[in-house]
């Protein structure tokens, strides 16, 4: 079993609220964020969710994350390019990643929006089949976060404020950096190199060439690294929905593994067309699932190590899965909380 040392510790939270009372989920999940830099998480990453009660603008809701927080990194999960403008979106995350002192992750997918034709008119300004909904949507989102100039040398804007030479603002550098690809194929995980974006693998992905969920991810995250072509270092984060049952009492302690096995049998085999390939949620003693993950094959071979909490769970919930997981696996598995004078220590 290979002996491993995790160095950043994550969690990615779905953002869930009452239709009927969306402030008090939003604010949990704001207080969770909170938890989660007081227990030592290295980074907090939220869904971002469309037509359904979640997280609809992670932009606005790391905004609000920033006035909240002041260690912990920021991140979203993913965005996906085809219902966004590359560069109003830009202008959004660079606000956000000024107001947090350069904290901002982002990461991000392209392909169709999944609720388009639903949307017709109320999205789509024309045709949708002239919207661009492949990876150079992606790209143009990172171009405009370099923060080039535009138009020529002497080019220059003027308004209320004065006369300006033009370029998005605010500039946030380094932010273009710290730009990652939700992959879960090996096209995906090819361009996610190629173009110097980090790549975020998670609890699915495409069997294109096997049956076996670990082989595959692997493969995917070899592809990554053979093409990467981005600046300094390649990095790559892998999600698993981890819930451990020590903090819990009986009732909930029964819920959470009632809630795995109703999701067992989308492990046992490719589903659908794309071949799509889960792997299991674990759930139980910290212990137990500390040995499940040093056993993890793809875990040795990535940077942080993203915990997914389950959707639909109440917020006592997820402060007790954080607070067992941080406390008691994340040690298990060689991680250091940051400042720790241990000198493995995690670096945010």
């Amino acid at each position: 079993m290979t002996r491993l040392t995790i160095r950043h510790l994550a969690f990615l939270t779905p953002g869930n609220y009452d239709d009927a009372d969306p402030r008090t989920g939003l604010e949990e999940t704001l207080s969770l964020f909170e938890h989660g830099e007081a227990l030592g998480f290295d980074s907090a990453w939220v869904r971002q969710r469309h037509l359904e009660p979640g997280v609809s603008s992670a932009s606005a809701f790391l905004a609000a994350a920033t006035q909240r927080t002041r260690r912990i990194g920021l991140g979203t999960a993913v965005i996906q390019m085809g219902y966004e403008n590359p560069f109003r979106l830009a202008e959004d995350l660079s606000v956000v990643d000024v107001l947090s002192g350069g904290r901002l992750n982002v990461g991000l997918s392209a392909g169709p929006p999944p609720f388009g034709k639903l949307l017709g008119e109320r999205f789509y300004d024309g045709d949708p089949g002239a919207h661009d909904v492949s990876h150079a949507r992606v790209a143009r989102l990172a171009a405009n976060l370099e923060g080039d100039w535009l138009g020529e040398p002497d080019t220059r804007i003027t308004s209320a404020a004065g006369e300006h030479r033009p370029r998005l603002r605010p500039h946030a550098p380094g932010l273009r950096q710290r730009l990652w690809y939700g992959g879960g194929s090996l096209r995906s995980a090819r361009w996610a190199g190629e173009n110097g974006f980090h790549l975020l693998v998670g609890n699915l992905n495409s069997g294109e060439e096997s049956d076996d969920f670990f082989a595959t991810q692997k493969r995917h995250i070899e592809v990554f690294r053979e093409n990467w072509c981005g600046s300094g270092e390649p990095k790559v984060a892998v999600g698993r929905v981890i819930v451990p049952t020590d903090g819990a009492d009986a009732a909930t302690s029964r819920r959470y593994h009632a809630f795995a096995a109703d999701r067992q049998e989308r492990t046992q085999k490719p589903q659908g067309e794309r071949r799509t390939l889960f792997t299991p949620d674990l759930v139980g003693k910290a212990a137990e699932i500390a040995g499940r993950l040093a056993a993890d094959p793809v875990l040795p071979l990535v940077d942080t190590l993203r915990l997914e909490l389950p959707y639909n769970f109440a917020a006592e919930n997820y402060r007790q899965i954080l607070t067992d997981f941080v406390q008691q696996v994340g040690p298990a598995l060689g991680w250091r909380r940051a400042g720790s004078s241990d000198p493995c220590a995690a670096v945010a």
